[in-house]
């Protein structure tokens, strides 16, 4: 024993391994060690996994939002809006582009031919007599006029033209209230509307109820009485110079004014279509003068 102990006490200054710089390699692995590498190995496979299970469920939030807002039965929780449905049309339609690029040229070019508006704009001098234009066209002298002349007149034929004119008159003026009230257009300026023009209701600027009426009563004129083609064309100019004095007002869009003018051709082919008899006016105006014929 002795001897083998002598023998490898050199052979141990020998080895390289035994030297104090190298003492470190020559020492177990700690138990404790290994184990904070185990756990800090854990930790960094859980944090990886993380990630994983949290774009896992992003993911299924998203496919059940979007089910969701297909369906239209989810609802957020506070009762307001998702926001894919309140977003922009990323991709209009060709037909969408075009209506919204035509609004907005109509308003544009509305707004500049609005010259007459207000005592300041650059037309402000003409604004007596365009006022006085677009009055010619209101509802209030043209009813007033016609009972007036009903009231007066003692042929049957005049008579009969009068009522069938009255009866058109109250029929454009109920037909376009009726499309204001339902479109509810504001006009270039978003003037209020005046007195005159609640009177005759025409609160909105969809469509152009003087244009529709002066196309109407020109068409009537022309086709019932017997005028020289000078008047025959004042006629039509009237017509075309009123719808122009209430945009120059600012009143009605250009295209209310066009559609008030197709309104007018079509109130008067209606009642060119129902055109009421003599027999028939003369009943109207029994009933309305109370003056009842005794039954035969």
């Amino acid at each position: 024993m002795p001897g083998t102990q002598t023998r490898s006490r050199p052979r141990d200054r020998n080895n390289v391994l035994n030297r104090p710089e190298f003492m470190s390699l020559n020492q177990p692995v700690r138990r404790e060690t290994s184990a904070g590498e185990g756990r800090a190995g854990a930790a960094r496979r859980t944090a990886t996994r993380r990630p994983s299970q949290q774009d896992d469920a992003a993911a299924r939030g998203s496919r059940d939002s979007s089910e969701g807002a297909t369906s239209g039965d989810a609802v957020p929780k506070d009762g307001s809006r998702w926001p894919e449905q309140d977003c922009m049309q990323l991709n209009p339609s060709f037909r969408g582009i075009a209506i919204n690029s035509l609004l907005a040229f109509d308003i544009s070019l509305s707004r500049r031919l609005g010259v007459c508006v207000g005592a300041r704009g650059p037309g402000a001098p003409l604004r007596p007599m365009v006022a006085l234009l677009a009055f010619s066209g209101h509802a209030l002298p043209w009813l007033c006029g016609t009972l007036l002349c009903l009231w007066r007149s003692n042929s049957l034929a005049g008579q009969e033209v009068l009522v069938n004119l009255l009866l058109a008159l109250l029929l454009d003026l109920m037909t376009v209230a009726g499309v204001q009230k339902l479109v509810q257009r504001r006009g270039p300026w978003d003037a209020p509307p005046g007195f005159l023009d609640r009177v005759a209701l025409d609160v909105y600027s969809f469509p152009a109820a003087h244009a529709s009426r002066a196309v109407m009563v020109s068409r009537f004129l022309l086709n019932h009485l017997v005028l020289a083609v000078p008047l025959r064309i004042l006629l039509y100019l009237w017509a075309f110079l009123v719808g122009v004095s209430r945009v120059l007002l600012g009143k009605h869009h250009l295209s209310d004014v066009g559609c008030g003018f197709a309104l007018g051709f079509l109130h008067f082919s209606l009642v060119e279509s129902v055109w009421l008899d003599s027999a028939a006016c003369q009943a109207l105006l029994a009933i309305g003068s109370l003056h009842w014929a005794p039954l035969v």
